[in-house]
């Protein structure tokens, strides 16, 4: 009988952000740990656009700030009023028909 070798996701060509457990730490609607973040798409003071490995999460709020952002471990820090947060399929979100820019200049 053969031993297998054990070997990262990183070595067998995964990323292993896309494995993650994908969590979320809220405190206070001011402060908000994330992980399982696979991109930040878009952020300004009233949104911040991630994609995780559930969908698509929006986080609608004022003065929101990213005060970490580690995409190889696929954590985000996001600070401010809290008030809404989405989730939506990626495929879903992509189809509503604003595009990214339309989102990030209106």
């Amino acid at each position: 009988m053969a031993l297998e070798e054990k070997q990262s996701p990183a070595a067998r060509g995964q990323n292993p952000i896309h494995n993650q457990a994908h969590k979320l730490n809220l405190i206070n609607r001011e402060s908000m740990t994330i992980t399982g973040v696979r991109d930040v798409l878009a952020f300004d003071v009233s949104e911040v656009l991630l994609e995780t490995g559930l969908g698509m999460l929006s986080i609608r709020g004022s003065d929101l700030h990213v005060s970490r952002l580690t995409l190889e471990k696929g954590e985000v820090d996001v600070t401010g009023k809290i008030d809404v947060l989405t989730y939506s399929d990626v495929g879903t979100y992509k189809k509503q028909g604003e595009s990214l820019l339309g989102r990030l200049f209106r």
